[in-house]
């Protein structure tokens, strides 16, 4: 069976969310795995603050699930960031694993919190017609230098390969925050392909970067296991966020 899956950094929960709602719409991907999602629900909460409420009340998924990585102190309060995968299928279990730091209060906009915010590997199995297709979102350590390879992104991947290494049917993606030429990724691929590989310049919606370092940098990928093979890949150059989307259509075998 071929699957359409798309992996997208909301940027903040979603400063563009009409955007991105159109977007995702007109895709109607099967899998969605998304990164820099917020969870709150009160009404009077700015739309990228709703993540979850604004995306399953106005996209057809009958099926999600989000998990926490941090509470977030924004002007409106405090709020829950993390990772969702939407699914037409489905969600038989999930679970979530911390690479370094664990879940916390931070201060959301504060540049010097960066570097030990906490990121998790949200993990998701879903029944796709009858195979046990394994799920697995994130968002990567962060380090201004994408090739660094850090203790923490060291960490990361050895982290990812222990979840990954004896499972069947595996898609994994994110904003990795690392370039594909960091070590952390090349140790990742020892066991799952990198569906874009180095085809890709940057995966940065520069309309929203002022650092031209971005413009070389690409940290969002998806990863496949041996057993699903890849039909078709883009990267489509919308306004819908910082990062640009990437869009894979897969056939489990």
């Amino acid at each position: 069976m071929k699957l359409k899956v798309i992996c997208l950094n909301l940027w903040q929960g979603g400063n563009l969310m009409p955007g991105i709602i159109d977007f995702l719409k007109q895709q109607d991907a099967d899998i969605l795995l998304l990164q820099e999602v917020y969870s709150g629900t009160e009404p009077e909460l700015p739309e990228n603050y709703r993540s979850i409420d604004v995306l399953a009340t106005n996209l057809n998924y009958g099926y999600f699930d989000f998990q926490p990585a941090m509470l977030d102190i924004v002007p409106e309060g405090k709020i829950e960031s993390g990772n969702a995968i939407f699914s037409k299928y489905p969600i038989m279990r999930s679970s979530n694993v911390f690479f370094t730091d664990l879940y916390r209060e931070r201060n959301a906009h504060d540049p010097a919190e960066f570097p030990t915010t906490p990121r998790s590997l949200q993990y998701v199995s879903v029944d796709a017609n009858g195979t046990d297709l394994n799920l697995f979102n994130f968002q990567g350590v962060w380090d201004l230098d994408g090739d660094n390879y850090s203790t923490q992104r060291q960490v990361m991947s050895e982290v990812i390969i222990e979840q990954i290494k004896d499972k069947e049917h595996v898609i994994l993606a994110g904003d990795t925050n690392a370039k594909t030429s960091n070590k952390a990724i090349a140790e990742i691929e020892r066991y799952v392909t990198n569906v874009f590989g180095y085809d890709l310049t940057t995966s940065f919606n520069m309309k929203r970067k002022d650092n031209p370092g971005y413009a070389t940098a690409c940290v969002d990928m998806i990863f496949v296991s041996s057993d699903i093979v890849v039909v078709d890949k883009s990267c489509p150059e919308v306004d819908i966020s910082d990062h640009l989307p990437l869009i894979t259509t897969v056939e489990l075998h």
